[in-house]
């Protein structure tokens, strides 16, 4: 190439470029977590469910590697066309299988919009506040003789200033509200517990946001660390920055598979009295996590002290430290293991206590809070760079050991408020014949 320049895209080109960037995000959108609810509704029983989220975070993170390792290759080595040809060509054979087995899918019928529905629930509640008295579960509208035998006593105690969404005034007739615009100032007592219910599973949801935060700045240093290291695997291959990350998806891919084949099942031989229920398994995958952070930290500390050690802080960001970047394999594969955890664990969660009209959006929740972690993990870095100082150019001037630390503190204490959350969480869709406990304690 030599002092060629490239040419400057044209405004088309770059209309073409980011419609594809938009239609690629709204493609995963609308697929990744969606085709594990309708594959979990494939089943009746909580424990089926378990696994296939199993089973589908596994085929997810051997993908990842695949992508990261052949499909990177070819486009360095071969052709981005050829890639991305590849990649055109997976997923329309994954669209033909998908199709060829429409007929044999169990599919929910939609109903109206559950987010319509908790809108009118806050709507009428807002609307019947101060409506003065005591209800009995007579003065309730229940919408069916069905809805009558569930809610036989009215609705639950829990979240009461809500109850008077679906309370029953004097001026008004439940049949008729209900077929005029009164769906507005009328509803449901099952519409109402379905509203209550995601409001006490949302502080649990929070609590996941700081988990994915403290795994993307992880994954994001782990880089800029392995940058200053030797990565070299023998005299003559290296191993590409950017793979070490590879490391963190075998490690949750393989723990996935021993947790679903080995773990588990031991788990249920030998305590049965606790069993692994999806809050344990989050909570695991928080303390997991915890250790990868002060596993960083130590081996930071290491690279520091070899550094000067050897008496070369240079400003070149470019010097390679000597010790194996192999060291970063350890933090990386407590992280993937804390990874198979909470994360299967978190949409199984989702899946089996989000109201029926929402369990769509259950298994999305998932991609939203990883979301929210990243978007967080890259302020954290740009305030710590920018204020503390710990982040230079140079890190072999920088603290990266303290930013690791700091992430294991906010580690604890989220797994401080992880607990509370979990202790005041009740399971309301839980088999008993799966899972015993409610609680973790």
């Amino acid at each position: 190439m030599g002092a060629s320049k490239c040419p400057t895209p044209s405004k088309l080109q770059f209309a073409v470029l980011y419609m594809a960037l938009a239609l690629a995000s709204l493609g995963v959108g609308g697929t990744r977590f969606t085709i594990a609810t309708m594959g979990a509704d494939q089943f009746d029983d909580a424990k089926d469910q378990g696994i296939f989220f199993n089973w589908y975070f596994l085929a997810l993170y051997i993908a990842n590697c695949v992508s990261l390792t052949a499909l990177i290759y070819i486009q360095d080595n071969v052709s981005w066309g050829l890639a991305f040809g590849i990649c055109t060509v997976l997923n329309a054979i994954a669209l033909v299988l998908f199709l060829s087995g429409k007929r044999y899918y169990r599919r929910i019928k939609p109903k109206r919009s559950p987010f319509l529905s908790i809108m009118c629930v806050i709507f009428a509640a807002i609307r019947k506040r101060n409506v003065p008295g005591t209800f009995g579960s007579q003065d309730y509208y229940y919408g069916s003789v069905e809805m009558t035998n569930i809610f036989n006593n009215g609705p639950s105690k829990s979240l009461r200033f809500l109850n008077c969404a679906a309370l029953k005034i004097e001026s008004e007739d439940s049949q008729s509200s209900r077929s005029n615009a009164g769906s507005w100032k009328l509803c449901t007592v099952e519409e109402v517990e379905d509203l209550k219910t995601l409001l006490k599973i949302m502080p649990l949801w929070s609590s996941s946001i700081l988990l994915s935060t403290t795994i993307g700045v992880l994954n994001s240093l782990a880089i800029v660390q392995v940058l200053t290291m030797d990565r070299h695997l023998g005299p003559h291959f290296k191993i590409p920055a950017g793979s070490f990350i590879m490391f963190n998806l075998l490690a949750t891919a393989l723990s996935i598979f021993i947790i679903d084949r080995f773990l588990h099942p031991a788990w249920q031989k030998f305590i049965p009295i606790w069993p692994l229920t999806p809050l344990r398994r989050i909570g695991i995958g928080h303390i997991i996590n915890i250790l990868a952070m002060m596993g960083s930290a130590l081996i930071e500390m290491r690279r520091l002290h070899v550094v000067r050690t050897h008496q070369r802080v240079t400003n070149q960001s470019d010097y390679v430290v000597p010790i194996s970047g192999l060291w970063l394999v350890v933090p990386l594969t407590i992280l993937g293991i804390g990874e198979a955890f909470h994360f299967p664990g978190q949409i199984a969660l989702y899946y089996q206590e989000f109201p029926k009209s929402l369990k769509g959006t259950s298994t999305a929740m998932i991609s939203l809070l990883i979301a929210i972690g990243l978007y967080l993990s890259t302020v954290i870095m740009n305030l710590v760079r920018k204020i503390i100082g710990w982040l230079p150019d140079n890190i072999n001037h920088g603290r990266l050991d303290n930013v690791f630390w700091m992430l294991a503190v906010i580690g604890v204490v989220n797994l401080g408020y992880y607990l509370v959350c979990a202790k005041l969480f009740k399971y309301q869709n839980l088999e008993k014949s799966n899972d015993s406990g409610s609680h973790v304690h």
